[in-house]
């Protein structure tokens, strides 16, 4: 066996080579394979995943779900999904991987697999416990209060969130400035709660971690990011795969099913806005997606939890 099969750039490698070499697929085969590989390879990296073995099932998901996000065809997730369960059935019977993660991964197929969707009353749950956090000024705390409040108020991409600057913020308005897919600015509205935490954040917070860095900036420990609106703490503006962390350890303990990255908010925020009655197109603009349709799957996530509370709660359903 190869040394670095344990990685997952190394198994990846091994895996084409022996497709090619060995099992004499065709150059097309190969060639998609690659592909598909080399995307799942820079979804990884982003969330710190580095070993086969860290590859489970809800991440191939909330790969699929990524690609899903990016507009991907129908037809060009399920071949990814095809592509990885050849991968994992690949590592699994070289021994990499002892259990296949791929067994019950399916590319997407409407709402219901969509990426975990949690409840208001989770969020209010989530929200408390990080304010407690944040009353003993923890720079940390203050920053992922402020981070998941304007996830969840402003249904924001990560890479959206991770892109603004101080000057994308109008506290006044309530409101922020986004980069949104295929570089489209737009401008979306936040709430009051999130402003609270976001003043907390810049007041007390920010200028902390500032300090920090800059403190620490001789021994070349990192350049401060005075621009940045949310920071790492080493003082530089915060990454996806940092924001993406913070998340996922943030929903590690809920119940339920599904992705638990910064989408979950994303998902989360635009089916408790239809919910509470809000227009579909109002939700679309505010998402910032080119289609209505790809809007409209969040009604259908809507309408499964009306039925599910009409069959619990109507004493003749």
């Amino acid at each position: 066996m190869d040394g670095d099969r344990g990685t997952l750039g190394g198994a990846v490698t091994s895996f084409l080579r022996e497709a090619r070499d060995v099992r004499g697929l065709s150059e097309q085969t190969v060639r998609a394979y690659r592909g598909d590989l080399e995307d799942l390879l820079r979804f990884a990296d982003a969330r710190g995943i580095e070993s086969v073995g860290a590859v489970t099932l809800e991440v191939l998901r909330d790969w699929l779900w990524d690609a899903n996000e990016r507009g991907l065809a129908r037809s060009s997730i399920a071949r990814r999904s095809s592509s990885v369960r050849a991968f994992t059935r690949w590592a699994t019977e070289g021994g990499v991987l002892t259990v296949d993660p791929g067994v019950r991964l399916r590319a997407p197929k409407g709402a219901a697999h969509l990426p975990r969707v949690v409840t208001e009353d989770q969020v209010r749950g989530l929200l408390d416990g990080l304010a407690d956090r944040a009353a003993g000024d923890d720079p940390g705390a203050l920053r992922d209060m402020a981070l998941v409040e304007l996830l969840y108020a402003a249904a924001i991409r990560v890479s959206e969130l991770v892109g603004i600057d101080l000057a994308d913020v109008d506290r006044s308005r309530l409101t922020v400035r986004v980069l949104g897919k295929g570089g489209k600015e737009r401008v979306v509205p936040f709430g009051v709660p999130a402003r609270d935490a976001l003043e907390a954040w810049l007041e007390r917070g920010r200028p902390m971690l500032l300090a920090a860095a800059a403190s620490t900036q001789a021994s070349g420990s990192g350049t401060p990011a005075h621009d940045a609106l949310f920071l790492g703490d080493r003082g530089g503006r915060l990454g996806v795969r940092s924001a993406y962390r913070i998340v996922a350890r943030l929903l590690e303990g809920l119940p339920g099913e599904g992705p638990s990255g910064p989408h979950t908010f994303r998902h989360t925020a635009a089916t408790h806005l239809l919910d509470g009655g809000a227009d579909l197109r109002a939700v679309q603009e505010m998402l910032g997606h080119a289609s209505l349709g790809t809007t409209q799957i969040y009604t259908h996530v809507s309408s499964a939890r009306l039925r599910e509370v009409y069959r619990t709660a109507h004493p003749r359903a």
